[in-house]
């Protein structure tokens, strides 16, 4: 699975904490997007989480669980991605929940199913970037170093420029691409539109839809095929 993801174009992602119904899930899995990613910052449980993906996997869509919460780790995903904020201070959000999680789990760690994402949070407003401190005040060059530190210095196979509610600067987006060769560039945030879909496929390897999905269901589903316009 992690070298199917160098051909991901487009992923919605369903958070746990939300509701969300059998018909706007099935129409989701069935759009034709490249993976669902299961996720989210806050409210995230074991239950929740083991809820959304017994729903989720009665399709053939791939289903890769993104892991912010130790206890809320569920079984039975395609992929596992490990979150790692580089531009924050705080180490507990690049290696301490990731020690602690390891030492509890490590007899049952599904090493090749992991992946790791290193992540830059560029929306100081939203609620990742207020829980991990992150430093959000960042031009171009300084998102485009930490690319090339994802994959010259890390070797991760995701670098995530994370706007997180709000569209963020393609330009930075495109910058930081550039650097890369072998990571792969996912972005999220504000992808409201399939305009917007269509720019931030045009700048970005892989673009994650997400709060849309709540919002407006119609529109959601237009950023698809949008997508592979962009691309």
């Amino acid at each position: 699975m992690k070298n199917e993801l160098k051909s991901w174009k487009h992923v919605f992602k369903l958070d746990p904490d939300r509701e969300i119904g059998d018909e706007a899930l099935d129409r989701i899995c069935m759009s034709g997007t490249d993976a669902i990613i299961v996720g989210g910052s806050s409210g995230v449980t074991y239950d929740n989480t083991v809820e959304l993906l017994s729903r989720v996997r009665q399709y053939t869509v791939p289903a890769a669980l993104e892991i912010s919460n130790e206890e809320a780790v569920v079984p039975g995903f395609d992929l596992y991605f490990i979150p790692i904020v580089m531009n924050t201070s705080q180490g507990e959000w690049i290696t301490g929940h990731h020690q602690r999680a390891v030492k509890e789990f490590s007899h049952m760690t599904p090493w090749d199913e992991m992946a790791a994402q290193g992540y830059v949070v560029l929306n100081p407003d939203s609620t990742v970037g207020k829980l991990t401190g992150a430093q959000t005040n960042l031009d171009a060059k300084d998102v485009a170093a930490y690319a090339q530190m994802a994959e010259h210095l890390f070797r991760m196979p995701v670098f995530y420029v994370e706007y997180s509610g709000t569209f963020g600067d393609m330009d930075i987006v495109r910058k930081a691409r550039a650097q890369l060769s072998e990571t792969r560039l996912f972005y999220g945030g504000g992808i409201d539109s399939a305009e917007k879909a269509e720019l931030a496929a045009e700048a970005a390897d892989t673009i994650v839809v997400g709060n849309i999905i709540y919002e407006d269901l119609e529109r959601a589903l237009e950023t698809v095929p949008a997508t592979r316009n962009g691309a």
